[in-house]
């Protein structure tokens, strides 16, 4: 039998690392994608270890107009067969949308939009050509709704969500499946520099630990569920949102000193793991 590997995007730490742990946990061989190589390549040896599975690694910055087909033209010249895709790699920022530099926006559209669905499409017609394949896009629960502050990263995410839904019902027919990972706030490296208290926030639970994140997403990608949201707190946040008047989300984006962080401190705040 042909040997499978599970790509995963922006896997050199939080959620995308957690995501190729567990995966790695599975026996699955791994392809593993960021743009940050020694981080990268420390962590497939640390998996490759453990797991006793073949770890590839692929130094790449996503964010580049080719980045898409460059990965799907590398893959192929290793010979190697992706059963399952999962597109992690993203950054985070708060500001304005008058206030954010064009190149920031540009860098979060192409991670988050471009990038996934040019992946999803190179990779996904390779597995509806062999009947079988598994597809996961992460997104987030602020893909519910719309927030002023951090409207590029909501709406991004809310893409992602819409898109996996569509691309379930096209790709079901060729035994493919699709799935969308909404997780809620997750204590990775993204909130570094913001002064948020992330280990308080983890020990009551408004934040999800990566791992435990990462156990339900590959749980719900093996059983081919259309949407997986880990946690209790992350889904009564994403029934919250749906009901959230507006006046309340222009009262929160007024108060709150996070939605209108300098241009500086934005910088502290963003991932880089893509």
């Amino acid at each position: 039998m042909t040997q499978t590997y599970s790509l995963v995007t922006g896997a050199c730490s939080g959620i995308g690392l957690a995501i190729a742990r567990e995966l790695a946990r599975r026996g699955q061989s791994l392809i593993m994608v960021s743009n940050r190589d020694t981080e990268l390549v420390a962590a497939a040896r640390e998996l490759a270890a453990e797991y006793q599975v073949d770890a590839q690694t692929i130094q790449m910055d996503l964010a580049r107009p080719e980045a898409a087909r460059a990965l799907y033209d590398e893959v192929a010249c290793r010979g190697l067969e992706v059963d399952t895709l999962v597109s992690n790699a993203g950054i985070f920022f708060f500001g304005d949308v008058i206030d954010t530099a064009p190149d920031r926006i540009q860098t979060m559209m192409q991670l988050h939009v471009v990038t996934p669905s040019l992946l999803a499409q190179y990779f996904g017609r390779d597995m509806a050509a062999k009947g079988r394949g598994r597809i996961a896009f992460v997104s987030s629960i602020s893909g519910w709704r719309e927030f002023p502050g951090i409207a590029y990263y909501s709406t991004s995410k809310r893409f992602l969500r819409g898109f996996a839904s569509a691309l379930r019902e096209e790709l079901r027919e060729h035994g493919v499946s699709v799935t969308c990972v909404a997780p809620g706030a997750v204590a990775t490296s993204l909130y570094d520099g913001t002064g948020i208290p992330v280990p308080l926030a983890v020990k009551y639970g408004i934040m999800k630990d990566p791992a435990g994140v990462a156990k339900a997403a590959v749980r719900g990608l093996s059983r081919g569920r259309a949407v997986v949201v880990p946690g209790l707190s992350a889904k009564a946040m994403a029934v919250a949102m749906t009901v959230m008047p507006r006046w309340m989300m222009r009262w929160v984006h007024k108060k709150r000193p996070l939605a209108r962080l300098s241009a500086k401190t934005a910088e502290q705040a963003e991932g880089s793991c893509t």
